[in-house]
C-alpha cells in the first residue's frame, strides 16, 4: 500500500455553503487524508483559472470569512481528516493574524496554509501558531535559496507545503528528476511534507511515494464537480478522490451527502 497520502483542496462556499460542506464530506468519505479549505478571496496569487473562478462564484454568493470557520466547525464534529485552512495573508492581516490563527484552531483546524505570508513577512503568524496550537504551513518552490530553506528550518514547521513546478496551480505537471531531486531536498528538513501543484492522477502519486508525506490535489476535484453539471456531484467527487487513493483505508462505502 503506498504510503503517501491525499490531500483534497476544496473552496469553502462553493458552489454555495451547502454543497460545499457536501462536497467536503464526499472527498473525505472517498479516502482523502486531510482536508485543505480554501477560504476564497479575491485577489489570489497562485491559484489557477479553475481555483480562480470557483473564488470568484463563491464570493459572489455571499461568502464572508466566518462563513468558512462555521464550515470547519462542522466538518470537524464530523469526520477524523484533519482539517486545513488555505487562504492569502489579507484576510489574517484584516483581523490580526494571532486572531485568526486562534479562531481557527478554536474551530477545529489542524493548520494553516497561506502561500504569501513567507516566514519573514507573515504578521507574526508563525509567532501565533504557539499561541493557538496550530501547524503553520511555509510553502516552497523548486529553486529556493539555501538560505530561506535554513530559515524555514529554523522554525521546525510540522509540515511544509512544497510545489512541484514554478507558476500557478491547475496546469498539469510532469514528474522528472528535478521534481524529485526537489521535494527529497525539502525532506531533509524532517517535516512532513506535502506536495501540490498540477497533481491530477493516480500514477502521478505512485510516482511520489517514498518521496513526500502527502499529496494535494485541488483544481481535478472542482473540474470533476463541475462535469457533473449538478447530478450527484457529492458521489462524483466521492469516487474521483477513491481512485486517486485507491488503496486507502479512509473510504466509506456507505457515504451519503445528505
Amino acid at each position: 500500500m503506498p504510503d503517501v497520502k491525499l490531500m483534497a483542496h476544496w473552496v469553502a462556499g462553493y458552489p454555495d455553503m451547502e454543497r460545499s460542506h457536501a462536497a467536503a464530506l464526499a472527498l473525505a468519505a472517498g479516502g482523502a487524508d486531510y482536508l485543505e479549505i480554501q477560504f476564497p478571496f479575491s485577489d489570489p496569487s497562485a491559484d489557477g483559472p479553475v481555483i480562480e473562478r470557483a473564488c470568484q462564484a463563491s464570493l459572489e454568493a455571499g461568502f464572508k470569512t466566518a462563513d468558512g470557520f462555521r464550515l470547519i466547525e462542522d466538518l470537524a464534529k464530523r469526520l477524523s481528516s484533519p482539517l486545513f485552512i488555505m487562504t492569502y495573508g489579507s484576510l489574517l492581516v484584516a483581523r490580526g493574524a494571532e486572531d485568526f490563527a486562534r479562531r481557527a484552531a478554536g474551530a477545529g483546524a489542524k493548520g494553516l496554509i497561506i502561500p504569501d505570508l513567507p516566514p519573514d513577512y507573515d504578521e507574526r503568524l508563525f509567532e501565533s501558531r504557539r499561541l493557538a496550537g496550530l501547524a503553520v504551513v511555509p510553502v516552497i518552490a523548486p529553486g529556493i535559496a539555501e538560505t530561506r530553506l535554513g530559515l524555514i528550518q529554523s522554525l521546525d514547521p510540522e509540515y511544509i507545503y512544497t510545489a512541484l513546478r514554478l507558476g500557478i496551480t491547475g496546469g498539469r505537471t510532469a514528474l522528472d528528476k528535478n521534481s524529485i531531486r526537489h521535494l527529497d531536498k525539502a525532506g531533509f528538513l524532517g517535516s512532513k511534507i506535502i506536495a501540490g501543484f498540477g497533481v491530477r492522477t493516480r500514477e502521478q502519486i505512485l510516482a511520489l511515494t517514498g518521496h513526500t508525506h502527502a499529496v494535494a490535489v485541488g483544481s481535478h476535484f472542482l473540474e470533476t464537480f463541475d462535469r457533473t453539471g449538478g447530478v450527484c456531484p457529492e458521489n462524483a467527487l466521492r469516487s474521483a478522490a477513491a481512485e486517486l487513493n485507491a488503496f486507502s483505508q479512509n473510504a466509506d462505502p456507505s457515504f451519503r451527502a445528505f
